[in-house]
């Protein structure tokens, strides 16, 4: 992600939001559609809102929110298997 920002970066602010936009709504469709055929449609949507999130607050408010939950998951399954361990 991170060296795409800066590619972004190296554009002209209409030039990069358009784009910006153009591919994480392609992405987040994408991954929406996916949900309901075959394919990895949660790493679609994932991938769209941080894409999204470079330009867009809403998008980075619920990038943000996502993290949160998957780090709380990842702590209750680490939890889990510690416990399973013991």
């Amino acid at each position: 992600m991170e060296k795409l920002r800066n590619i972004l970066a190296k554009l002209p602010h209409p030039i990069r939001w358009v784009l910006t936009v153009s591919i994480g709504a392609i992405l987040l469709v994408a991954g929406l559609i996916m949900m309901i055929t075959p394919g990895p449609g949660l790493l679609f949507i994932f991938l769209g809102l941080s894409i999204l999130a470079f330009e867009i607050e809403w998008a980075r408010e619920l990038n943000k929110q996502g993290m949160q939950g998957l780090e709380r998951i990842v702590s209750k399954v680490k939890s889990w298997f510690k416990r399973k361990k013991d």
